[in-house]
C-alpha cells in the first residue's frame, strides 16, 4: 500500500477531531489505534483487516460481508458457524466446492441454470436500470463484464495459456492496479444482449474445459504464461483456477439478485 501514500503522517495523533464524512482511499492505517471513536455509519469497502483486534465495542445493526478465517467474537470462532449456516440455507453452495471432475460438471450445471434465471429476471427491467449502481456496487451489466474478465484470466489465460485473452469489455475488480493491455472502461454502456453474447462464449469455454477434465488433469499445474496480465505469470493448480471461477460465478449472482430486488422496487 506504500505505493499509494502521497503524504507521510505516520505517528500523527488525531484527538478530539471531527472527520465526519471523510473519505479514506488508498490510505495505510497499519498499526493505528482507535480509542473512544465514533465509527457509526462508517463504510469499509475492500479493506485489509488481518490481525485486527476490537475490544469493548458495541456492535448493533452491523452488516459484514467478508472472508472469515479465525475470526473470534466473544471467544467463539464464528467462521465455521457462518459457513455451516450458509450451506444450510442453500445446499447447492456446498456443491461449489467439488473434488472430482463429475462434481465440477454438476457445479457448472447449477451455475448456468441459476444465471439463466437471474438473466430472465433482469430482462423484465427497464434496460437503463441494468446500468444503475445500487449502494455503490457494480451495475448488473458491470457484474457480467467482470465475470467475463474472471473467465479470461483464470480459464483462457491461466489454464489455456492465452497471454492476452482480453475483450475490450472486460472489467477487472476495482482495486486491481492498472495493467498494460488489460481494459478497464467503466464508461462503456453495452447492451445486455451484447454482454450476454460475450458471456455465452466464455461460459461455453468453461464448460468445454470442465467436460474434458480427468482426475489426472484436475490435479495438474498450469504452465506459467509470460507477459503482463492477471493472474501473475506463475503456475497454479488447475483445481484452484476452476474453483476461483465457481466462487466468482456463485457469489456475483447472489450480489446481482440482491441488487435486482432493489431495482425492482
Amino acid at each position: 500500500m506504500d505505493d499509494f501514500v502521497e503524504a507521510d503522517l505516520r505517528g500523527v495523533g488525531f484527538e478530539s477531531t471531527r472527520l465526519n464524512d471523510a473519505n479514506f482511499e488508498h490510505v495505510d492505517l497499519t498499526g493505528a489505534m482507535f480509542r473512544s471513536c465514533d465509527l457509526s455509519s462508517v463504510t469499509f469497502r475492500g479493506v485489509d483487516m488481518r490481525d485486527v483486534r476490537i475490544s469493548g465495542a458495541e456492535m448493533v445493526n452491523v452488516e459484514i460481508d467478508a472472508e472469515l478465517v479465525n475470526v473470534v467474537i466473544n471467544g467463539v470462532d464464528i467462521g465455521p458457524l457462518v459457513e455451516a449456516e450458509l450451506d444450510r440455507r442453500d445446499p447447492d453452495r456446498a456443491r461449489m466446492r467439488p473434488t472430482d471432475p463429475a462434481g465440477f460438471e454438476e457445479a457448472w450445471d447449477i451455475v448456468e441454470q441459476r444465471w439463466e434465471d437471474t438473466v430472465g429476471r433482469a430482462r423484465r427491467l427497464d434496460p437503463l436500470l441494468l446500468h444503475e449502481s445500487v449502494n455503490g456496487e457494480w451495475s448488473f451489466i458491470e457484474t457480467l463484464r467482470h465475470l467475463v474478465f474472471a473467465t479470461d484470466a483464470w480459464i483462457r489465460r491461466a489454464i489455456l495459456g492465452d497471454p492476452a485473452p482480453w475483450d475490450p469489455l472486460d472489467l477487472p475488480w476495482d482495486g486491481m492496479p492498472d495493467t498494460p493491455g488489460i481494459p478497464r472502461d467503466r464508461s462503456a454502456r453495452p447492451s445486455l444482449d451484447d454482454v450476454l453474447a460475450l458471456r455465452r462464449d466464455r461460459m461455453d469455454t468453461v464448460r468445454h474445459v470442465i467436460e474434458g477434465l480427468t482426475d489426472e488433469s484436475l490435479n495438474e499445474q498450469t504452465t506459467p504464461v509470460g507477459g503482463p496480465g492477471w493472474p501473475p505469470p506463475r503456475s497454479f493448480p488447475v483445481r484452484e483456477c476452476l474453483s476461483v471461477i465457481l466462487n466468482e460465478e456463485y457469489l456475483h449472482r447472489l450480489f446481482a439478485e440482491r441488487d435486482l430486488a432493489v431495482l425492482e422496487g
